[in-house]
């Protein structure tokens, strides 16, 4: 399917990074493509599920959003990154090779694709969740890199698909391939990439793959080794600093050295540490599996950090990150419920009926959008006086538990064997509306 629209100056963009594609230019976002019109890595351009672009409708109808292509692919639960042009997805194929393959962004069509063999089988205990590809590539527009299952990172060409390089943490440091899968996304900095494999965090070059340090290291065990969260970058204190969280602890670290400026246990049900770390000023917010939510407030004096609790509460998240709006947490839950908790506070202000048993959650202003594992697309208004849904849209057929994608005027769903664009569509006038223009015009001429 395709849609035709009014010339605008992403149009405009889109036609200038044709055109540099067509001289080989090295890499694949137009020079002039605002960061609210891509989504380059985990939870989107800040990773804080946050983004800006076009007001959303408060309507999900076909009216209002409307579906512009779909493509079948292998099983993933891999979210998909976007650049100007480009759609880069991952995929799982006949339980032996890994695959990442750019898409034309604008009609789905397949660019080019890489495979490696890297596919396994997770334990029986875990088998609801499949066996396939889980953690979300990063691009800097000239590279992609992906994580594979089996503790590998492997970067290529954004452009052409060529592989450029590629790091097995298994064979590196000895460490085991992980029970669960390599299932962190990797998060960019400058010219550096930091990624939670060989049971630890690491620091590699983006444009060699040379490590740079390894620190953080967990302690081995099924219940403990490889982490099942994804870094922040945030400043506390006026220190810069990654903000990580493994099965069992929660740190501060410092992004040149790798040194670890402080750390905190944090308790949790068979090390079931999921959501990524989310800042909020000078402290952090987590919640893990069949245990209790936290706010760890950091304090700094005479140059050392210290870490206390600030307050704990009952609600037990899973594998939801939240996003926080005017200073409240909008968390989805292990029971299958949103709620809402006050962050200087620590109190529950509101709990919702039952949805599915995960969303991934993309806010804008006072609106949510989530879209819940059984492929529901969900438009809340975020309130702390209570739950609100505003509409809600079937919108894949099969599970939808990788991230969803909002990124200018398009979203991008990637169900478990599929992958599918969206765009918001203008207001229709009634047959009687005079258009804005006109009537300025006509006013002019008068």
């Amino acid at each position: 399917m395709s849609l035709t629209r009014p010339f605008s100056f992403s149009k405009l963009s889109h036609l200038l990074s044709i055109a540099l594609f067509g001289a080989h230019a090295p890499a694949v976002f137009a020079a002039d493509t605002p960061a609210a019109e891509t989504w380059t890595q985990w939870r989107g351009p800040s990773r804080d599920g946050q983004v800006a672009g076009p007001t959303w409708p408060a309507k999900l109808s076909e009216d209002t959003l409307k579906a512009t292509w779909t493509l079948p692919l292998g099983p993933s639960y891999s979210g998909p990154i976007v650049s100007a042009d480009r759609v880069f997805v991952t995929e799982t194929l006949d339980k032996s090779t890994e695959v990442v393959r750019a898409l034309d962004r604008h009609t789905g069509k397949e660019l080019w694709s890489h495979s490696w063999a890297g596919a396994l089988s997770v334990p029986f205990y875990a088998k609801s969740r499949g066996d396939w590809i889980r953690a979300t590539p990063a691009t800097n527009g000239k590279l992609v890199f992906v994580a594979g299952m089996r503790d590998v990172l492997v970067a290529v060409d954004a452009l052409t698909g060529k592989e450029q390089w590629s790091v097995d943490f298994v064979k590196k440091y000895g460490t085991g391939v992980p029970d669960f899968g390599l299932v962190c996304s990797p998060l960019l900095d400058g010219d550096a990439i930091f990624i939670q494999a060989a049971n630890s965090l690491v620091k590699l070059q983006q444009a060699t793959g040379e490590i740079i340090w390894r620190s953080f290291e967990g302690k081995p065990g099924v219940m403990s080794a490889g982490a099942f969260s994804s870094p922040v970058l945030a400043t506390i204190h006026g220190q810069r600093q990654l903000v990580v969280q493994s099965r069992e602890n929660l740190a501060g670290i410092d992004p040149v050295s790798g040194k670890v400026v402080w750390s905190h246990p944090v308790p949790s049900y068979r090390g079931m540490n999921i959501l990524t770390p989310t800042v909020f000023g000078d402290a952090v917010f987590t919640s893990s599996h069949q245990n209790r939510s936290w706010l760890y407030s950091v304090a700094k004096a005479a140059g050392t950090f210290d870490v206390q609790e600030s307050w704990s509460n009952n609600a037990q998240g899973y594998m939801s990150t939240p996003v926080i709006i005017d200073g409240h947490a909008y968390l989805h839950m292990g029971n299958q419920r949103f709620t809402c908790i006050d962050l200087k506070t620590g109190t529950r202000v509101w709990n919702s009926e039952s949805f599915g048993k995960y969303v991934s959650l993309v806010a804008q202003g006072d609106r949510i959008l989530a879209l819940d594992e059984r492929g529901i697309l969900l438009l809340i208004k975020a309130d702390p006086k209570g739950f609100q849904l505003l509409d809600q849209r079937k919108v894949a057929a099969e599970d939808t538990w990788a991230h969803l994608v909002v990124c200018g005027d398009e979203i991008f769903v990637r169900e478990l064997r599929a992958m599918s664009a969206f765009r918001w569509q203008s207001p229709k006038l009634s047959a009687d509306a005079t258009p804005p223009a006109e009537a300025q015009r006509a006013a002019t001429e008068e």
